[in-house]
């Protein structure tokens, strides 16, 4: 393997999971060209990797743009040059680590002469030389990636998560900081997903996050994207904590969660940053379960296990979502001391 190219276009969460595998590679092939193609959104978490000699970027938003306005002749001339691109490249092997119809035609299109599917499906197992199906621990953190490391005779030990800001993220988080009198440490909570049988409830997270303040004597900052600023309303309005929904790039998010002293989260990216940076985190999941188990005592899981669980996109609950209204204030309170204890 001397010119490498991972596949993995999205999401934020599943990018952090597949990280090691940076390391792995690098460890075993100290001279190859490791590339990772991805989506812009998560480009981001990947353009600082020390372990990556490139970061190729598909952009997918613009694509669907221009077919939603029928520019054809633009797209095609777009997807003749990225693809003229990424063949020009020679890669000798490329790894699909989505396993989806959409990464696989791009381990096809690079014309790696050995293309390596992680549980591949939806036909693009057909455009792999070789399928390694889904397998070890599912219950731990990045199973899937860790046996995939496995399987292509990488050493997983250690196996550490990692992403990077750049300077200037960090300088500006460190701005966000001091302003905002955070120096002696500081809570970071992520309530927000992209589905809503993932979310724990408003009233919940008001009621922590006085306890949090009460009990672990410290401030409390709220992270989200653009899309989450009115969800976010919801949570602070009257209650005393620092929101930055919406105000910071994920690279500045991940910046701040790297000088937290502790995060609370659901299942989304930045919880799973949390555990990256081996903070004191503590993850909820309700619909969702992707892992129990993690390497570190710091990081702990709370997962109330119904007879529908996990129902993941399908929940049959007519919105009750009684796995995450299950999970109390004091018991996530409880759970964060055992972190920040350990």
């Amino acid at each position: 393997m001397q010119r490498i190219l991972l596949i993995r276009l999205s999401a934020i969460g599943d990018i952090v999971f597949a990280s090691p595998v940076i390391h792995a590679l690098r460890r075993r092939y100290p001279e190859a060209h490791i590339a990772w193609l991805t989506e812009p959104a998560q480009a981001q978490l990947l353009e600082h990797h020390p372990g990556l000699d490139e970061v190729i970027v598909w952009p997918k938003a613009k694509w669907k743009q221009l077919w939603k306005a029928r520019k054809l002749r633009t797209l095609l001339h777009e997807y003749r040059i990225f693809s003229a691109n990424l063949k020009a490249r020679q890669f000798d092997t490329a790894i699909d680590m989505q396993g989806l119809l959409k990464s696989g035609i791009w381990a096809r299109i690079s014309r790696a002469s050995e293309r390596i599917g992680l549980g591949s499906r939806e036909g693009s197992q057909y455009l792999m030389t070789r399928v390694i199906e889904k397998g070890g621990d599912a219950a731990m953190i990045g199973s899937e990636y860790r046996y995939l490391a496995t399987e292509l005779g990488l050493n997983t030990t250690p196996f550490p998560m990692q992403v990077q800001s750049d300077l200037r993220s960090l300088r500006r988080a460190e701005t966000m900081i001091e302003e905002n009198g955070l120096s002696d440490g500081f809570a970071v909570i992520c309530p927000f997903t992209t589905r809503p049988q993932k979310h724990w409830f408003d009233d919940a997270w008001r009621t922590l996050i006085p306890m949090i303040h009460e009990q672990l004597k410290m401030p409390v900052v709220m992270l989200g994207g653009p899309g989450d600023t009115d969800a976010a309303k919801n949570i602070s309005d009257g209650i005393d904590i620092i929101d930055l929904t919406g105000t910071t790039s994920l690279l500045e998010a991940n910046a701040l969660i790297s000088r937290c002293a502790l995060l609370i989260g659901v299942d989304t990216g930045l919880t799973h940053l949390g555990s990256a940076w081996e903070k004191p985190t503590v993850a909820l999941f309700g619909s969702t379960c992707p892992y129990l188990k993690t390497d570190s005592p710091r990081t702990r899981i709370i997962w109330h296990a119904l007879d529908c669980s996990p129902c993941r996109r399908n929940p049959s609950c007519n919105g009750q979502f009684t796995c995450l209204r299950d999970i109390t204030a004091g018991e996530v309170l409880k759970e964060a001391q055992q972190a920040l204890a350990a």
